[in-house]
C-alpha cells in the first residue's frame, strides 16, 4: 500500500524552474494545479522515514526528494508546523546541521515579523507583512514543539522509543512480549509482506 501510494505521489510531483526543486501539485478533477499547499510540508519527512523501507536505489531517490527544499506557492502564513516537523524529522534522520540553519532562521523570522505584545500571529501577505489577528493554537502545540526539538539531540523523545501523531502528541511505542522497559516495537505488518512478521 505505501509502494502504490509513493507512486501516485511521484506522479503529482514537479520541478520548479530555474531552481529544479521538487513540490507536489495539487489534483484538481483530472487535472494539476502547479500550486503546493502548506499543508503538503509534511511530506518530506513522510518520505523520509518510508525511504528505508525500499532497496538502496529507490531509498536514495525517495530520500533525495525529501531533502530538497520543497516551495509552497502561497504569499500568508498563518506559523503552520509541517516545515519545522519536517525539518525536525530530517535533521535527525540525516544528522545534517543545515536542517538546524533553516529552522533557527525561521524561528528568528517569527520573531522579527509574527511576534506582537503578547504573543504571535500570522501574516496574511509575507510581502507586505501585513498581520492577522490571532495566534492559531497549533503554533504553541506544535510549531514550537518541533523547533525545541530542532535543537535537542535524538535521544530527547527518541524515534526508537516514540511516534507522533499528526497533533505532535508523542506516543510511547509498546513493549513486546509484556517488558516493563521500553523493548522493540510492536510492529506486527511487515510493509513488504502485508503480514505478520
Amino acid at each position: 500500500m505505501w509502494e502504490t501510494s509513493m507512486e501516485g505521489q511521484l506522479s503529482l510531483t514537479k520541478k520548479t524552474t530555474p531552481s529544479n526543486y521538487y513540490y507536489i501539485c495539487e489534483k484538481n478533477g483530472g487535472s494539476l494545479s502547479d500550486k503546493m499547499d502548506e499543508l503538503a510540508c509534511f511530506a518530506p519527512d513522510m518520505l523520509a522515514l518510508g525511504a528505508s523501507g525500499y532497496g538502496p536505489e529507490k531509498s536514495e531517490q525517495i530520500m533525495n526528494m525529501a531533502k530538497e527544499d520543497m516551495s509552497v506557492g502561497t504569499s500568508w502564513n498563518i506559523l503552520r508546523p509541517e516545515t519545522v516537523e519536517s525539518l525536525m524529522y530530517l535533521w535527525r534522520l540525516t544528522g545534517n546541521t543545515t536542517y538546524q540553519d533553516w529552522g533557527w532562521d525561521i524561528f528568528q523570522a517569527f520573531e522579527k515579523n509574527f511576534r506582537v505584545e503578547f504573543g504571535y500571529v500570522g501574516l496574511r501577505d509575507v510581502n507586505t507583512g501585513e498581520k492577522d489577528n490571532m495566534m492559531q493554537s497549533f503554533f504553541l502545540a506544535e510549531t514550537l514543539k518541533y523547533l525545541y526539538l530542532l535543537f535537542f539531540p535524538p535521544s530527547v523523545i527518541s524515534f526508537e522509543d516514540w511516534v507522533f501523531n499528526t497533533e505532535a502528541h508523542p506516543l510511547r511505542i509498546a513493549p513486546v512480549n509484556g517488558n516493563k522497559g521500553i523493548g522493540t516495537p510492536v510492529r506486527p505488518f511487515g510493509r513488504k509482506q502485508g503480514k505478520p512478521e
